[in-house]
């Protein structure tokens, strides 16, 4: 019998599984921080056990969240694509639907850590933190769209960095003035080192490209480039899976951060598991079978939007998408840095900008080899710069241990120019929407 059942019914049954502590992440405690709590007291009088254990688990995956005006936005997309409305608001549609799917997702996954214990759900949590960025690769990687793949998680790394810890400095210093606002430098420091190691592998392929053009180098094979991405790739998932180690079993300590008392007005919801396992599973399984379709329907009409809008399909992957896809857990940042916790906010937006940039791009890129489409570590000069430059910016930034709002007025400009830079920013191409290269533009020179 499911938690949620088993508070209605008083202590009746027995649980599937007894959960264990979790020791809560960043992330965690962002998503909570958007969850209300759900009111038993009419699913009491339900008086069929079967259909208030139904109606439990309908109630805390589907209302107990401060989206769940969003949901609509779930069916209308369905809607729109199955009656065939125009492209470009299926493509609305489905990006407002993803802003509560993705905000789900990460509360089922938190219910399900709390049976599988403080380490696989780590594991859990390291899996499905940036599941929509995941899903929108894999989906583009099949449809051959490797500059949506590639714009998307670039943008997802600049969103993070500059947008998402910008505004949340900016209002979190505005909201402290006068008081001290301190950061751990230890979880900023392996972060932005990571982050460096990572660019460093997107330059790497893009220098030998200009180096082989140039005349001053050659190599054995056309494909170098997309060889060398292959290798990278390969360094840079092992040193994210040397960061979980350090993460979860060494220094686990440096990555939990305080449970905030939040004086009773519910923004923060407590450890505590509302669903059983078997529930929590099977939600997250239609959760994730939900972002998938969405997420089918966002690759598929980006170039439709882009044509109805006449902005770039670069813009529109790099800004719009990631802007929109995190919007849920960019608020829930933002919420802890206006309460000065801004250890909490580091750990939400340098957090998932690591696990893009060392995670999800090279598993697109290892993938991307499976199924023979040539994804490549190769983002194109304009956009590897911008990343450096960003993680520069940030680094900098944070290199002191405190804050204040004119650190994420900065970084807020940063972002501003770098979105002004990619709306103005047209390419050459083959053919391609958008004028742009196809992933394999990149390996086209010949020796």
């Amino acid at each position: 019998m499911d938690s949620a059942a088993t508070l209605l019914d008083s202590g009746a049954g027995t649980k599937e599984m007894a959960p264990r502590h979790l020791g809560r992440t960043a992330h965690n405690m962002s998503s909570s921080s958007l969850r209300k709590k759900s009111d038993v007291a009419l699913l009491r009088k339900v008086p069929c056990a079967a259909l208030r254990h139904l109606l439990a688990n309908l109630q805390e995956v589907l209302l107990a969240t401060k989206l769940v005006l969003l949901f609509p936005a779930v069916i209308l997309a369905l809607a729109a694509r199955i009656f065939h409305f125009g492209q470009e608001w299926v493509f609305v549609l489905s990006l407002i639907g993803l802003i509560p799917l993705a905000e789900r997702l990460s509360f089922l996954t938190e219910q399900v850590a709390f049976y599988t214990g403080p380490t696989v759900g780590g594991l859990l949590n390291a899996t499905f933190g940036n599941v929509t960025e995941v899903i929108i690769a894999l989906f583009a990687l099949h449809e051959g769209k490797v500059v949506v793949v590639k714009c998307s998680l670039l943008g997802s790394i600049l969103s993070n960095m500059l947008l998402v810890l910008g505004t949340s400095l900016f209002f979190g210093g505005l909201a402290n003035l006068g008081t001290e606002q301190p950061y751990d430098r230890m979880q900023v420091d392996v972060s932005t080192g990571l982050l460096i190691l990572g660019v460093l592998c997107h330059s790497l392929p893009l220098m030998l490209r200009y180096a082989v053009s140039s005349g001053e180098h050659a190599v054995v094979s056309w494909d170098a480039g997309l060889e060398l991405s292959r290798a990278c790739s390969v360094v840079m998932l092992l040193a994210y899976v040397a960061y979980l180690f350090f993460q979860l079993k060494t220094h686990h300590q440096l990555f939990e951060p305080q449970e905030v008392e939040d004086d009773g007005d519910d923004l923060i919801s407590q450890d505590e598991v509302v669903l059983g396992f078997s529930s929590a599973m099977i939600w997250l399984g239609v959760m994730t079978l939900m972002t998938a379709v969405l997420s089918e329907f966002v690759v598929t009409t980006i170039e439709a939007a882009s044509k109805s809008w006449e902005l770039s399909v670069s813009f529109i992957s790099i800004i719009l998408i990631p802007i929109v896809g995190n919007a849920a857990e960019h608020a829930g940042a933002v919420i802890f840095a206006l309460k000065n916790k801004l250890d909490i906010t580091l750990g939400v937006s340098l957090g998932s900008a690591t696990q893009i940039s060392m995670f999800v791009v090279p598993l697109s890129v290892l993938v991307g080899w499976i199924m023979g489409v040539p994804m490549d570590l190769d983002f194109n000069l304009i956009e590897t710069g911008s990343l450096l430059l960003a993680i520069l910016v940030t680094t900098f930034t944070l290199q002191d241990g405190s804050s204040h709002y004119l650190k994420g007025l900065l970084l807020l400009f940063c972002y501003v120019v770098m979105a002004v830079c990619f709306f103005v920013l047209r390419r050459r191409g083959n053919g391609n929407s958008d004028g742009v290269h196809q992933g394999v533009a990149s390996n086209t020179w010949k020796i």
